[in-house]
């Protein structure tokens, strides 16, 4: 994958709207703002999950303007925006043969929970304009759209080391010349539904939401895509702890001090114990500890943070990883960034 390069990264977070956002947040000592979902049980009684929105964004022209984008529910938003971030005005004007790959986890459950609640009250006034809305393949579906895209268009529907497997998806469709360029999105929204989910797993888990954008191509400038092998599945080998480290030796990360290990944990020691195992002293730096679990975004916010990071020459490389919560362990090398040709 030497070849092939992120050329272009966006990112929607609880931080904030873009790349810049993240950073700030990050850099700084701020506390993750949360904000309360509630819902009424059978019984009536009130139920409150904690959460960490996306912002509302101080400048409305971050998401592009679409008929498409009309109706969009908040995940198919974050995902338009993270895109526009990551093309620039210039490519979503002339996408052409842009593929797109969505690797998501949760999808649009809030226009699908009141699309069902509508049926399940009164089937006759259940609104058909949300119903395109409650698919999992609707945010990618909308920018292909918006980019009048040519090439062609997928949705991977995983757990939270998913991105990994859309990153390899998109070098394949690079490698055959199904595409000029790919566009790797990790898109999701929370809902009482999720977050309620989420706190089964653990009450100090706070569930939150957004996108991140990545396009690949090849023989441009940009952080290289060193390495992405093939998540290791949990059907194959079931201890997470020997599935990481199989993938570490697949890796082949060295610990010289110049490299960046951008790792999952999340702050609960059973799910954490994986990545904590694994001897590491150079660099590290652990997003969801701030930026709450996001699920199928979250290892494409950590992703952006790496890019980022040797973006500004900070590090000559970087390591991210993942361990998904029911289906494998994912991760990737980024190699420094290359000047832009030309």
């Amino acid at each position: 994958m030497s070849d092939i390069v992120i050329s272009g990264c966006g990112v929607v977070s609880p931080a904030g709207w873009g790349l810049g956002a993240l950073r700030a947040f990050l850099d700084s000592s701020e506390l993750l703002e949360t904000s309360w979902i509630e819902r009424q049980d059978a019984n009536g009684a009130v139920v409150k999950s904690a959460v960490a929105r996306v912002p509302e964004p101080v400048d409305r022209g971050v998401v592009p303007k679409s008929p498409r984008l009309r109706r969009a529910s908040p995940v198919g938003r974050y995902a338009a925006a993270a895109m526009a971030e990551a093309l620039g005005p210039e490519k979503i004007a002339g996408a052409g043969r842009l593929g797109v790959i969505c690797a998501t986890m949760n999808g649009c459950v809030n226009y699908s929970n009141r699309f069902f609640a509508e049926v399940l009250a009164d089937p006759s006034v259940a609104s058909p304009i949300l119903f395109p809305e409650t698919v999992y393949n609707a945010p990618s579906s909308h920018l292909s759209a918006v980019t009048a895209s040519t090439a062609p268009n997928d949705t991977l529907i995983g757990d939270g080391a998913g991105i990994f497997i859309a990153l390899d998806l998109a070098a394949e469709w690079l490698e055959r010349g199904d595409a000029d360029a790919v566009l790797v999105v990790a898109p999701e929204e929370v809902d009482w539904l999720s977050a309620e989910g989420l706190g089964y797993y653990s009450s100090s888990i706070i569930p939150s939401e957004g996108a991140a954008a990545f396009l690949l191509e090849k023989g441009v400038g940009g952080v290289r895509l060193e390495t992405v092998p093939d998540v290791v599945s949990y059907a194959l080998v079931p201890d997470r702890k020997k599935a990481l480290c199989q993938l570490w030796e697949e890796l082949g990360v060295r610990d010289d001090g110049r490299t960046l290990w951008v790792d999952g944990r999340c702050g609960v020691p059973r799910f954490d114990d994986a990545e904590s195992a694994i001897s590491w002293s150079g660099p590290r730096i652990s997003p969801r500890l701030r930026l709450g679990e996001a699920m199928g975004a979250s290892a494409g916010f950590q992703l952006a943070v790496a890019v980022d990071a040797l973006q500004r020459g900070l590090y000559e490389s970087a390591v991210v990883t993942a361990v998904g919560g029911n289906q494998g362990v994912g991760g990737g090398v980024l190699g420094k960034a290359e000047k832009l040709k030309g």
